[in-house]
């Protein structure tokens, strides 16, 4: 049975005959030469689905996580994987705290250019030496007479290198100035300045669509008008997100592995040896079958937290639950893919070895699968905390 609406299922097809002309030729260039997919990004902007998830008085489609779940997964099935998704990722969910915290004049001025397409963001929250312990970050925010001005270091900041914009978190407040470790922290969109900001792109095993930087901030000048809420509450702020990102990141994980799933069956299918095709044997028919019983499992729970999510509820375990699964079956079956495909899943022209680099990105981030499991273990079950 379709688990997806009738309206779902026609974002689904809508967003697959987009994708069709970027196909896993276009995207085996692009991880080989790198270089920012700009005419995908260009394709989703031209047709209005840059905005799926914010809302029709803002320029957008004003559709939920639900929706925005099923077109990303869509873009990372068609064979875009993580460099398609994640050259869209951010306006999906990025400014979720501008929605919920941002003033009306700040909402009319931020959102209508990214639903556009004239600009584009990154979210700058990592730091070298904090990694997710994020109430530690030490880049400084001073505040001035007009404005802040921001100096300090992120990494591991993706598009930092190719956009416009950034959604950054600051410390305004030193740590052992303030009450509770959460506190002190300030949220800001804009400019990403770069006679005051340098990126550096760090050289990784995949994805290179979509760059990943060290960022240094140098003196960067923040009017008061780019302050996301009140000072000091911005890390409260980027946990309105946390739950979208990981349910879109499951969404994305599930449609990777659904990618490499299908070149494996067919390959399985062609591939003949000992005059018979490989796939009539059950050494390979059987993990094939796991990892579509896994990546199927996964996309119900994703599907379950994204609807809860749209009703307003509390969702995190599901959230937490639904990237850890996805993320594991997505792993397991590009393995499988590469292995189906003997040696031949060694070579860049089948495409899964591709896919099995890229589904590294999902298992690491946005968050471990470690903590997933302290956060089940603790939250659901009850359990003392471990860290």
């Amino acid at each position: 049975m379709n688990p997806l609406t009738t309206a779902q299922q026609e974002i689904r097809d809508a967003i697959l005959r987009l994708c069709e002309p970027f196909d896993a030729e276009y995207w085996l260039q692009k991880d080989r030469v790198g270089g920012f997919p700009y005419d995908f990004h260009e394709a989703l902007a031209r047709a209005g689905w840059l905005g799926i998830a914010i809302p029709e008085a803002y320029g957008g489609s004003g559709l939920g996580i639900a929706e925005a779940a099923v077109m990303m997964q869509a873009i990372a099935e068609s064979g875009a994987g993580m460099s398609g998704a994640s050259a869209i990722h951010m306006n999906i969910f990025g400014l979720n705290p501008v929605l919920e915290f941002g003033t009306h004049e700040q909402k009319a001025r931020m959102l209508p250019p990214l639903i556009a397409g004239r600009e584009r963001a990154c979210f700058a929250v990592t730091e070298p030496d904090t990694g997710l312990n994020t109430t530690q970050l030490k880049l400084r925010a001073e505040r001035t007479d007009d404005g802040y001005v921001l100096s300090g270091a992120k990494t591991f900041i993706s598009t930092a290198s190719s956009v416009e914009k950034m959604l950054v978190l600051a410390r305004t407040t030193p740590l052992e100035a303030v009450r509770r470790k959460t506190e002190g922290l300030t949220l800001f969109y804009t400019d990403l300045d770069r006679r005051h900001v340098e990126t550096r792109e760090i050289d990784k095993m995949g994805r290179k669509a979509v760059d990943t930087n060290q960022v240094f901030i140098d003196s960067l000048p923040v009017p008061v008008a780019d302050r996301i809420g009140e000072e000091g509450r911005g890390f409260h702020y980027i946990l309105q997100g946390m739950n979208a990102e990981r349910i879109l990141v499951a969404a994305e994980a599930i449609g990777l592995g659904r990618a490499a799933l299908q070149r494996a069956a067919r390959y399985a299918r062609e591939r003949v040896v000992f005059d018979r095709p490989i796939g009539k044997n059950q050494a390979i028919q059987h993990p094939l079958a796991e990892c579509w019983m896994e990546l199927e499992a996964a996309n119900l729970m994703m599907l379950a937290a994204a609807a809860a999510f749209d009703r307003g509820e509390n969702c995190g375990a599901q959230a937490n639950a639904a990237k850890y699964l996805a993320a594991e079956a997505c792993h397991k079956t590009c393995e499988v893919a590469v292995m189906t495909h003997g040696g031949y899943g060694y070579a860049r022209q089948y495409h899964v070895e591709r896919y099995l680099r890229e589904s590294y990105v999902p298992r690491i981030a946005p968050i471990s699968p470690q903590l997933i499991l302290c956060f089940i273990a603790e939250k659901v079950l009850e359990l003392p905390k471990s860290y």
